[in-house]
């Protein structure tokens, strides 16, 4: 099913949902984004008509309880509704990793350009004179997840087949690189969102993750102007890419501190200073030496020395922002000898 038809007949369904009354074929076309507009001429009215009869026939088919009847005596025509106690679905069950994943379509959808639309039909329909019952509504509040502005443009820039610029900083480099892709979906990966496409200067397959793309994202071109490869898996793309060499580390924390560093290690047993000694693996060592940092002088790092380097300098940066002048670095930072 083509993307707009999709959209026009959520469209529809949320309409219909909204109102008890029944609403004529003329309100839904008036209201209901995605319709043939109404300019008076016969070729726009069979338009509409052929249009709403498939959208009438493709929902009765997949089980949307379509009702059609009349509000009053007083109604010249028939009008269409959906009966809502038919429509919904009993009480359901989750586990953890089903309601995980419900979580993560609703976060979409919230973050989709879909909700804006369906919302501004039950207003039109509101302001044609249909009765929208608010407490049967569905709770439409389009919104995008502030964790990851780059999302919106992404996700539709992918939908719509349009090539995509924007300026993405690698963790190795310090200024942002200006890169134009063929983008061929967004997808979340261990806790990340990520855009999969075709990069055109480098004229191969690559992964940006959205939280390093900087400003704007911005489409160019025409809509369906390439096509994503006929067997992709975004998620195979993004573990193939994003897997890296593993890092061993080895840290000395101080009895009764950083519990949360002690879930995911290894006890080593204790140091020679009585600390214990803890081995930690990871594949985002950036992200390792951030955590380690936040401990502070409960946690020292034994190696590798590349990695014990890159928390004395976040630490060294943070004590130069607070502490008194005069003190050596190391001291400031919490170091320990």
């Amino acid at each position: 099913m083509a993307a707009k038809r999709a959209e026009r007949l959520v469209n529809l369904v949320i309409a219909l949902l909204g109102t008890r009354q029944y609403v004529s074929a003329a309100k839904i076309r008036a209201t209901v984004p995605g319709y043939e507009p109404d300019d008076g001429t016969d070729r726009a009215d069979e338009a509409f008509k052929r249009m709403f009869e498939r959208d009438k026939a493709e929902l009765r088919e997949i089980g949307v309880p379509l009702e059609t009847g009349r509000t009053s005596a007083f109604d010249t025509e028939d009008g269409y509704r959906i009966a809502r106690g038919d429509y919904e679905l009993p009480e359901i069950t989750l586990t953890g990793e089903e309601a995980a994943a419900v979580g993560l379509a609703l976060r979409l959808w919230q973050s989709a350009q879909l909700a804006g639309v369906a919302q501004s039909a039950l207003v039109k329909l509101r302001a044609a004179g249909v009765d929208v019952d608010q407490n049967r509504g569905i709770p439409l509040q389009p919104r995008l997840d502030a964790g990851e502005p780059a999302f919106e443009p992404c996700y539709a820039a992918a939908r719509d087949r349009r090539e995509l610029t924007f300026d993405y900083r690698r963790p190795d480099e310090d200024t942002p690189v200006r890169r134009r892709v063929q983008p061929w979906g967004v997808v979340a990966w261990h806790g990340h969102w990520y855009l999969v496409g075709h990069d055109q200067d480098r004229q191969a397959p690559r992964v940006f993750r959205l939280s390093r793309v900087t400003g704007t994202p911005r489409a160019t071109g025409p809509a369906g102007a390439f096509q994503p490869p006929a067997d992709l898996d975004l998620a195979a793309v993004v573990a193939g890419q994003e897997r890296r060499e593993e890092t061993l580390v080895v840290v000395r924390a101080r009895p009764g501190t950083a519990n949360g560093l002690r879930r995911t290690a290894v006890p080593l047993g204790p140091g020679p200073d009585g600390d214990d000694r803890l081995e930690l693996r990871t594949t985002e060592p950036e992200s390792l030496a951030d955590q380690l940092a936040a401990y502070g002088a409960d946690v020292l790092v034994e190696a590798p020395q590349r990695m014990r380097a890159a928390v004395v300098e976040r630490l060294t940066r943070l004590a130069a922002l607070g502490e008194p002048a005069g003190q050596p670095a190391g001291q400031r930072a919490g170091q320990r000898p």
